[in-house]
């Protein structure tokens, strides 16, 4: 039922920046100061980049805040954000997830998958080992 995943998922504007960038490394204070005046939600530090979640209506002045600052974007799109995450803490749940997404990407009926699955550090170190 669509309903059920409208509660837990909500449209959002999503630029991707790299923190390493061809004029230095950049924070989540730089993109702050870039992006203030198009009115980001927030700025998730990822570690290795940035994600800048927005109201699908300021994708567009996002984007172009991150371009007018001098800094490179990796994606910038609509998508579908969790309203809260699913926190996975076996590998033998994280490695079946892994397999039923696999699926549904391969299938031509699907365009895009979404998900809240987020997982332990244990668990991503043991996926990224196989």
């Amino acid at each position: 039922d669509g309903g059920s995943v409208q509660r837990l998922f909500s449209r959002k504007g999503v630029v991707e920046v790299a923190a390493v960038q061809a004029t230095g490394n950049i924070t989540e204070d730089d993109l702050l100061e870039a992006t203030l005046d198009a009115n980001p939600e927030e700025i998730i530090d990822e570690g290795i980049g940035f994600t800048i979640i927005s109201d699908p209506n300021d994708l567009v002045s996002v984007r172009k805040s991150v371009e007018a600052a001098g800094y490179d974007y990796e994606s910038a799109e609509v998508a579908f954000v969790a309203s809260f995450d699913q926190d996975v803490d076996t590998v033998e749940a994280a490695e079946k997830l892994e397999k039923i997404i696999d699926a549904l990407e391969d299938s031509d009926d699907v365009q895009n998958v979404y998900h809240n699955a987020k997982y332990s550090d244990e668990v991503e170190a043991a996926l990224n080992e196989e």
